[in-house]
């Protein structure tokens, strides 16, 4: 006879047995029933159809598109650089000349004045003698020589060097002085470069000779590396030596290019996949490549403390970004954002009869360049970089006008531009004649009043340069 405690454990087995078994079976039924139901997913369309798609992989082949959609970021600068580093952050090219402290106001001297001894004594005592205090030199002149012997290690630098000027003792005379140094860099306009070196110019397949322009210049190819490093390379020789201000000027492709571009053989380089066919867009890869040269060159000259200038014609500003602008790469807003100072060529004489309003510009030097200054700073007020504007102004005749559409330029028509600036509070420009024959009796340093008024001071008429007197440095 069981045990009545084992005949209860028994039973308690039997009976978790059977509700086990009850339970495997209600699952099972439960999964049999849900299988046999019909599930009603939610219906999916697509947000884009498939032109879009394909459009936005090709922006994203020309990095012409947002990363993030819908994503709103500040438009202030996430950082900022200080307006002044310490000296001992930089190169050290034992010329110390300071930035004006109330801004730069200069004059060009050609790569041939500059070799005279007895001219430059003469801009030297001129300019103690004004409210002048700059000169811009050049350094890699216009037919593409480099002026002054250099230490660079590049190759094609030195086969370009022509080592004509001793650039140093010139520069030790303008720091007695206090004479702010800026060098003049024609950049992509470069003969020597380009017969040397056809690969990197743009080639006639028809003679299979490097193209030239009606006034027998040529251009060496802003969209190669090469090319680039070059010009950079060129700059950092100037940034050693002293100078204090590198100027990247002819930092363009060749007037007209867009008409011309496709009967030529060049490199396009890694600029290929920006060139279209669509006519608001044709061109934005020569801009591309003037950006990205820009920038590089900014970023590859900062250990040596200097600044960044660009020519530009004050064409574009005015024009915006139009075919032909886009044509020559030059698009002064994002230039801009690339360099420390813009200088626009705003001489009178080169802007088209009717422009501003104006019968024949180089008749209002006062107007032209009030009229341009609006325009750019339209321009500006959108660029979040801190740009200094420098603009060149005309001090000469140019006489391949037609009887009646110009005037000799002196100091009258010098002072008018001058006044120009004054009233739209630019401090800074250049002042530009080829020949070096300066106007004299200029008020340099013009202010603008409480009243809004340009007061002109008289100031005494010096001597103009004369190669038959002596000159001297009476410092």
């Amino acid at each position: 006879m069981l045990n009545k405690n084992k005949y209860n454990s028994y039973f308690k087995i039997l009976f978790l047995l059977l509700v086990c078994i009850f339970s495997l079976t209600a699952c099972k039924s439960k999964t049999q029933e849900v299988s046999n139901q019909t599930v009603n997913l939610p219906q999916v369309s697509y947000k884009y159809d498939q032109d879009q798609v394909v459009d936005f992989k090709n922006r994203l082949i020309t990095e012409d598109t947002a990363r993030y959609e819908g994503l709103i970021l500040s438009g202030k600068p996430f950082l900022v650089k200080p307006d002044t580093l310490p000296s001992s952050l930089f190169y050290d090219s034992g010329i110390h000349i300071d930035y004006p402290e109330d801004g730069v106001r200069g004059l060009y001297i050609s790569g041939e004045l500059i070799g005279d001894p007895n001219y430059v004594n003469y801009i030297i005592n001129y300019i103690d003698n004004t409210d002048l205090n700059t000169v811009v030199v050049d350094f890699k002149d216009d037919y593409g020589q480099i002026i002054p012997a250099n230490d660079s290690t590049d190759p094609l630098v030195q086969a370009s060097t022509i080592s004509s000027v001793d650039y140093k003792s010139i520069l030790k005379q303008f720091e007695a002085h206090k004479i702010y140094p800026i060098a003049r860099i024609t950049s992509f306009k470069d003969n020597m470069l380009a017969e040397n070196h056809p690969e990197f110019s743009f080639v006639d397949p028809n003679t299979n000779a490097v193209w030239q322009d009606a006034n027998g210049a040529s251009f060496i190819n802003p969209f190669m590396p090469e090319v680039q490093n070059y010009v950079i390379n060129v700059a950092k020789e100037a940034a050693k030596m002293g100078f204090k201000d590198i100027q990247f000027d002819y930092v363009r492709f060749p007037e007209g290019f867009f008409e011309i571009a496709d009967t030529l053989q060049y490199e396009l380089g890694d600029y290929a996949s920006f060139v279209s066919d669509d006519p608001d867009k044709s061109g934005n890869e020569r801009t591309r490549a003037i950006n990205n040269f820009l920038n590089l060159a900014s970023e590859s000259l900062a250990p040596y403390g200097v600044n960044i200038s660009a020519d530009v014609f004050g064409y574009t500003t005015v024009a915006g970004d139009t075919y032909d602008v886009r044509g020559i790469g030059q698009n002064i807003g994002q230039i801009a954002e690339n360099v420390d100072v813009v200088s626009a060529m705003i001489y009178p004489s080169h802007w088209g009869n009717g422009f501003f309003g104006l019968d024949y510009p180089d008749l209002y030097p006062y107007e032209v360049v009030d009229n341009y200054m609006y325009s750019e700073k339209m321009v500006f007020q959108n660029v979040q970089n801190k740009v200094t504007s420098r603009p060149w102004l005309q001090d000469f005749t140019d006489y391949s006008k037609p009887e009646g559409s110009f005037q000799v330029y002196g100091s009258e028509q010098v002072q008018a531009q001058i006044n120009a600036l004054a009233m739209n509070d630019i401090r800074e420009y250049l002042l530009w004649n080829a020949s070096g024959e300066y106007s004299t009796g200029v008020d340099y340093k013009v202010e603008k009043n409480k009243f809004g008024e340009v007061h002109v001071d008289q100031v005494p008429i010096l001597d103009a340069y004369d190669e038959t007197v002596t000159y001297s440095d009476n410092n």
